[in-house]
C-alpha cells in the first residue's frame, strides 16, 4: 500500500508556480497495477519520484507498506567511476539480496559483454539503460514504479523486457506512467489522471483513458463538467 496524505508538491520554472500535487490524499491500494495518466508536463514522473523518496514533498507525507522500487530502469544513480558490476553489488546490499545470484542475473539479462566490468561512465545510455533494467528486475518489489520503461533498447531487448515485466506484476502491483494506451491497458486494471495538482481515480483503466482524451481536446468530461 502506498498512501498519500495531504501530499502537496510546488516549484518555481521561470517565476511561474507549477502544482503536482495540491493537498493530495489517495491510496494505492496494495497488489493493484495503476496508471498514471496526464498531459505533459502534468507532474507523472515527479510523482513517481516523490513515492520513490528521491525528492521530497513540500509538505504532507507519503506511507507505504511493503517495498516500492525505484523508478524502474531510472539510470541517474549509478556511481560512474565503478564497474557495473559493483554498482549491481552496492545495490545488492543495500536491498539485502543475494550480491552472487543478482550480479549474474544483471549481467546474463543486460547482455553488455564485457563492458559489464568496466566504469559505468564509459557506457552508451543505451547500455546504461539496459543494466539499470535489469536492476530493477533482479529484486522482487512488492510495487514497481515503472516510467516508459519497455521502450528501453532494440526490439529483442524490449520484447524480453516486456515479458520479464509482466511476470513480475503477476505477484506485484504498480503504478505506470507511459503515453501508450495500448500498454496501459495491456499492464493496468485502474487508473489514475493527475491534473492541476489533482488525482482522479477510476476503477477501470479505460474510463481514466477516456478522461484523459477528453483533457487532451481542451475539455473536461462530461461527468465532471
Amino acid at each position: 500500500m502506498i498512501e498519500l496524505r495531504n501530499l502537496n508538491k510546488t516549484y518555481r520554472i521561470n517565476g511561474v508556480v507549477k502544482h503536482v500535487a495540491r493537498d493530495v490524499s489517495f491510496t494505492f491500494a496494495s497488489g493493484e497495477s495503476v496508471g498514471l495518466i496526464g498531459r505533459n508536463g502534468a507532474g507523472k514522473s515527479t510523482m513517481l519520484k516523490l513515492i520513490a523518496g528521491t525528492i521530497p514533498p513540500t509538505s504532507g507525507q507519503i506511507i507505504t507498506t511493503g517495498s516500492v522500487s525505484w523508478p524502474v530502469g531510472f539510470a541517474g544513480s549509478f556511481h560512474g567511476d565503478l564497474t557495473g558490476a559493483q554498482n549491481v553489488k552496492f545495490v545488492a546490499r543495500i536491498y539485502g539480496v543475494d550480491t552472487t545470484e543478482m550480479i549474474v542475473f544483471c549481467q546474463q539479462f543486460a547482455q553488455i559483454g564485457g563492458h559489464f566490468h568496466l566504469p559505468v561512465r564509459t557506457y552508451s545510455s543505451g547500455m546504461k539503460s539496459r543494466l539499470a533494467f535489469a536492476m530493477s528486475m533482479a529484486i522482487p518489489f512488492d510495487t514497481y514504479l515503472i516510467d516508459e520503461v519497455t521502450a528501453v533498447g532494440d526490439a529483442s531487448f524490449q520484447a524480453k523486457s516486456s515479458a520479464i515485466l509482466r511476470d513480475r506484476l503477476k505477484t506485484s502491483g504498480a503504478v505506470v506512467v507511459s503515453h501508450s494506451p495500448k500498454l496501459l491497458e495491456e499492464l493496468c486494471t485502474s487508473g489514475v489522471v493527475l491534473d492541476n495538482g489533482r488525482m482522479f481515480y477510476y476503477a477501470r483503466i479505460k474510463k481514466a483513458l477516456e478522461h484523459h482524451d477528453h483533457l487532451m481536446k481542451g475539455n473536461l468530461p462530461p461527468w465532471l463538467s
